[in-house]
């Protein structure tokens, strides 16, 4: 591989995309409580909900370094 730090370049967006994540779903909780007047309920479903995403999308993004490891010890 000619540059091997490059798929690690890949991974400097992952706290952005934690925290966008997880903003996202608050701030649309939140909407949703203002809008149907439910004060605490859209706003916890929303921080569930974007923790939630937050994980799968951090996993999805390490999985295949995860994968490459495995190889890297098997080979050995």
């Amino acid at each position: 591989m000619r540059y091997p730090w490059l798929p690690a370049l890949g991974l400097t967006g992952i706290g952005f995309y934690i925290a966008g994540v997880i903003i996202l779903g608050v701030i649309g909780g939140h909407w949703l409580d203002g809008k149907f007047n439910s004060a605490p309920l859209w706003l916890i479903i929303g921080t569930i909900l974007g923790l939630t995403g937050a994980v799968l999308g951090v996993y999805s993004m390490i999985k295949p370094f995860m994968q490459n490891d495995k190889k890297d010890k098997g080979s050995k």
